[in-house]
C-alpha cells in the first residue's frame, strides 16, 4: 500500500534535519507537499541534497505548518527564533507523528494508533507491544521516539496498528492525532527545563489522552503519586480507563523483563493488546518470548564470576532505581549530566552499592551525595578508567554484578545513551 498525495497544495517548512526531520521531508515531498528545509548546522543542510534550504521565515508565501524537531524548543527554556516567528504568524508547529496520522487517514486507512509515554519504560513497552502484535500476526509498525521516525513508517491496512513511543516534546505538537489506545506509565522529574516545572511536564504528558472518546482506551500506571493524580482526572474523561500496576502483575519466565518496573511495562502492554483485540494466548507467548532492548538492563558479558549489566538508557535517577532494585549488591558506574535533584532520591538503594565509580560532568556531585551516606566511591572521570576498576573491585569484594546505570544524561562525553552503552560494551569485552 502506498500513501496518497494527501498533502498536495500544502507548504511545510522542516526545521531540524536529524533523525526525524530529514525522513519527514522526504515523506512529505513523496505525498506531494511543497517542502522547505533548514538546520542551523551546516553539514546537516548539506545532507539535504535536492531540497530548498531556507530559513522558515524566508519562505515566500504562507506556510501551512512548521515541522519542528522534538529537540528544538518552541517555548521553554528559550524558543528557537524560527519557532517564535511561527507562533507570531499563527503558523501551527507540529511533530511528524501528527503528519503520519493525517497521511494515514487521508489515504483511507482505518489503522489504529497506540501511543506510549511516561518518564521511564516507554521504549520497552513500545517494543513489547509491537512484539506481541507480531506474535499475533497483526500488521503493525512501531516508531516515533523509538526506532524509525514516524513518517518513515509504511501505510498499514485497516486492521493494522501503529505503535508510537511519544516523548513529552512530541506530545505538545499534536493537533488531530487521536490514540485509540493511550498509555501513560509513570511520571517523575525530567525535562523540567523544557516544561518549567512538574505541573507543566504533567500537562505535556497528558496530551497522550487528547481527543479520546468512548471508543478509546486510556491506560495509566498507578505506582507513583503524579500518575495517580492524573488517573483522577482520567476518571472524568470519556475513554475506557484501565489502571495498571507492576505490584500485582507477574511476568512468569520472561527473562528480558526483570524487576517490578518491567512488570508494570508488561501490564501496560497486556492491557493495550487486550484493547486491540489480541488473543490471550498471543499476549502470554509474546511476553515470554520478548527479547529485550539494548542498553536497558542488558547482560552483555560475564567473566571471573562477574556479570556486566548495560543500563545506559537510565538517564535519570528514577530510571536507575529500577535497575538498582534488581540486585542485592553491585559495583555501580554512574554519572554524566545530572537531572534535577541528582541522585538524592536513590538513597534507600545506597546500601546495595559495594562501591561507586563516577564519571562525567556531575561525577563530583554524585560523589558528595554518596559520601554523605557512607558509600565508598571514586571519581574516575571516564568509562575507560571505570570499567577495569569496576572489574577489579568486583573480584576483590566478591560482588557479582557491575552495573552501568548512570542516572544522568550522556551528552557531556557521548553522542547518545546508545553511544555510551556501546562504549561500555567494548570496554567490558576488552577487560574480562
Amino acid at each position: 500500500m502506498n500513501y496518497a498525495p494527501v498533502f498536495q497544495g500544502k507548504r511545510f517548512a522542516v526545521l531540524g534535519l536529524g533523525k526525524a526531520g530529514l525522513p519527514a521531508a522526504h515523506a512529505l515531498r513523496a505525498m506531494a507537499a511543497e517542502i522547505y528545509v533548514w538546520d542551523d548546522f551546516a553539514p546537516s543542510r548539506d545532507a539535504a541534497a535536492g531540497f530548498e534550504t531556507v530559513r522558515p521565515h524566508d519562505v515566500p508565501g504562507k506556510l501551512d505548518a512548521l515541522i519542528l524537531s522534538p529537540g528544538i524548543p518552541h517555548h521553554l527554556p528559550t524558543p528557537h527564533p524560527e519557532a517564535a516567528w511561527a507562533i507570531g504568524q499563527n503558523i501551527p508547529i507540529w511533530t511528524d507523528a501528527e503528519l503520519l496520522y493525517q497521511a494515514v487517514r487521508g489515504s483511507g486507512s482505518k489503522a489504529k494508533f497506540a501511543g506510549i509515554t511516561g518518564t521511564n519504560g516507554k521504549s520497552t513497552t513500545t517494543a513489547l507491544l509491537a512484539h506481541i502484535l507480531d506474535v499475533a500476526g497483526i500488521p503493525h509498525a512501531a516508531g516515533a521516539n523509538l526506532g524509525p521516525a514516524a513518517l518513515s513508517l509504511p501505510l498499514l491496512p485497516d486492521n493494522g496498528v501503529y505503535v508510537l513511543e511519544m516523548s513529552s516534546y512530541m506530545l505538545e505538537r499534536l493537533a488531530s492525532l487521536r490514540f485509540d489506545v493511550a498509555i501513560m506509565l509513570n511520571l517523575s522529574p525530567d525535562h523540567l527545563d523544557r516544561h518549567g516545572d512538574m505541573a507543566g511536564y504533567a500537562v505535556a504528558k497528558r496530551h497522550i489522552f487528547a481527543r479520546q472518546d468512548a471508543d478509546c482506551t486510556a491506560i495509566i500506571g498507578m505506582d507513583d503519586p503524579e500518575s495517580r493524580s492524573m488517573a483522577q482526572w482520567l476518571r472524568t474523561q470519556p475513554a475506557k480507563l484501565v489502571e495498571i500496576s507492576g505490584a500485582n502483575f507477574t511476568v512468569g519466565d520472561a527473562v528480558a523483563l526483570p524487576g517490578q518496573h518491567n512488570a508494570q511495562n508488561a501490564a501496560a502492554a497486556t492491557a493495550a493488546a487486550r484493547a486491540l483485540g489480541v488473543p490471550e494466548s498471543a499476549i502470554f507467548k509474546g511476553i515470554q518470548s520478548y527479547p529485550g532492548l539494548p542498553h536497558r538492563q542488558a547482560l552483555i558479558a560475564e567473566g571471573g564470576g562477574v556479570r556486566f549489566i548495560n543500563d545506559s538508557k537510565a538517564t535519570n535517577a528514577d530510571a536507575a532505581s529500577r535497575a538498582m532494585g534488581c540486585y542485592d549488591r553491585f559495583i555501580w558506574i554512574a554519572g554524566g549530566v545530572a537531572k534535577a535533584g541528582g541522585i538524592e532520591s536513590l538513597h534507600p538503594l545506597f546500601p546495595r552499592i559495594t562501591k561507586a565509580l563516577l564519571i562525567g560532568q556531575d561525577g563530583q556531585n554524585f560523589a558528595a551525595t554518596l559520601s554523605q551516606y557512607g558509600v565508598f566511591n571514586d571519581v574516575v572521570g571516564t568509562l575507560e578508567d571505570a570499567v577495569p576498576m569496576a572489574y577489579q573491585a568486583a573480584r576483590a569484594t566478591g560482588t557479582d554484578v557491575v552495573l552501568l546505570s548512570p542516572a544522568a544524561a550522556s551528552f557531556d562525553q557521548f553522542k547518545s545513551f546508545e553511544h555510551r552503552g556501546e562504549r561500555f560494551t567494548e570496554l567490558v569485552k576488552a577487560t574480562i
